[in-house]
Parts: C-alpha cells; sequence; structure tokens
C-alpha cells in the first residue's frame, strides 16, 4: 500500500476543542484544515455554525463532540445535541459514552445511549469515544460490540482530556473486536508522524490530531529527502527518512 502526504492528510480529524479557543482562533484552525486538505475539522457544539461556514466549499467536513468530555449527559440530551450539531452544519459526530454505565454492566443502557445519537443523525458519521483510560480490555470489548450493535461508523479510543490518551494495545484491541464495517480512530497524544504511522499499522484509519501542520510537514520533508512521493508499506515508518520525535 503507498500513501501521499493527500492520503496521509485525510485519515486527520484537526482537533479545535481547547476551551479558551476564540472565534478568531476557530477560523484560523480552519484554514488551517483547509490549507492541508485534512478529512475534517472537529470543534465544539458552540462553534459548529462558524466552523461550516468558513468550511464551505473546501471539502473538509465539520465535525462537533456530543456529551463531551464525560459522556454523562442523558441519551435524550446527547440526541438533542446531535439534530442541533446537524442543522448547524455537522456531518461527523464524536460522541462519549456513558462511561459509568458502562463499568456498571448496565450494557442495555449504554446501547440505547449510542443507538440515540445514531438515530438522531441519520447519514451522519457517529463516532464512539470510550474513554480507554477508565476501561478494563473487557469492557473496551463490550464497548466496541455495543458500538457496533449501535450502527456506528468509528470507535474511538479517547477525548484527549483524560489520564491516558490512544495507545497501540489499544488500537489493536479496537480492531480485533468490530467488523470490517467499523473503523477505529485514535486520539489523545497523536503529535508525531512517527506515532500517527505505527498506529496505522495498527489498525487506526483516522486521527484525532492538533499538531497536524507538524506532521504533515514531516512527512512532505521526508518524502522530498527520500525523492519518493508515497510512503510505502502499511504506512509503517521508514527510519531511513528521519530520527524518532
Amino acid at each position: 500500500m503507498a500513501s501521499t502526504v493527500a492520503d496521509v492528510a485525510k485519515m486527520i480529524d484537526h482537533s479545535l476543542l481547547r476551551p479558551e479557543l476564540t472565534n478568531e482562533d476557530v477560523r484560523a484552525g480552519c484554514d488551517l484544515a483547509a490549507r492541508y486538505a485534512v478529512a475534517s475539522v472537529c470543534v465544539k457544539p458552540c462553534d459548529v455554525a462558524l466552523a461550516a461556514t468558513r468550511l464551505d466549499g473546501t471539502g473538509v467536513s465539520t465535525g462537533t463532540v456530543i456529551g463531551f468530555p464525560h459522556g454523562s449527559s442523558s441519551a435524550r440530551i446527547k440526541a438533542a445535541e446531535a439534530r442541533t450539531a446537524v442543522s448547524d452544519g455537522a456531518r461527523e459526530l464524536d460522541m462519549v459514552l456513558n462511561i459509568g454505565r458502562l463499568r456498571g454492566g448496565d450494557d442495555e443502557a449504554v446501547l440505547d445511549d449510542i443507538r440515540a445519537v445514531v438515530e438522531a443523525a441519520p447519514g451522519t458519521v457517529v463516532k464512539v469515544i470510550f474513554e480507554n483510560a477508565y476501561l478494563s480490555d473487557a469492557e473496551k470489548i463490550r464497548a466496541c460490540r455495543l458500538s457496533e450493535q449501535a450502527g456506528v461508523a468509528y470507535v474511538k479510543t479517547s477525548t484527549g482530556f483524560a489520564p491516558g490518551g490512544a495507545t497501540l494495545a489499544d488500537i489493536r484491541l479496537m480492531r480485533a473486536n468490530v467488523s470490517e464495517r467499523v473503523k477505529v480512530k485514535a486520539a489523545g497524544g497523536v503529535r508525531t508522524l512517527d506515532v500517527l504511522l505505527e498506529m496505522s499499522a495498527a489498525g487506526a484509519a483516522r486521527f484525532g490530531a492538533t499538531a497536524t501542520a507538524a506532521i504533515l510537514d514531516d512527512l512532505s520533508g521526508r518524502l522530498a529527502r527520500t525523492g519518493v512521493a508515497t510512503v510505502r508499506g502499511d504506512l509503517s515508518t521508514d527510519r531511513r527518512m528521519g530520527p524518532d520525535r
């Protein structure tokens, strides 16, 4: 498999979720995302309309978060958030499942929670955030199966706001416990090209990142130094292209 800078860019959701970001910060982040032609920009719910307007015609989707960052809103509120986000222009939704219900073994409540968002936003890409830092492997496996049963497009490791983020072990575990129909998104700690490439090789298809420009500029530089246009293999890093960071 060969991948260009454009291919890798389309694996990135540029994250604009920090609470202190202003409207001008959001506009600048959207402009960066459009310049690099990433898959989407993930903004706070209050910024969806602004981002959708800014990204109109760029080919970059607008995404937002639901029940963020703790997943503790009721299913009814999460569904209402989803409907509002879609109305404002969101085309991708990253929802946090109810972590406490999952840990407590209430699978029916977890399934209903995820399904409420999927059904509230037909035709929208729904990603379920597990927040793996708080879960056992058995709980992560149950979350995978419940998410797929609810009809989501992606399962996602983390919000980026918990004590831990994406790990290779979690990527492999999640990839092994959903069908090929469901993809895996890594978030939390994906700050370098080498980390992205390694996690891609482990099974992640999408990445939440704030270091988008650094990652893609690094890839462009490595390819330029080798005189080739693509990264070959399972997107795994070639150590001849540069040192780890």
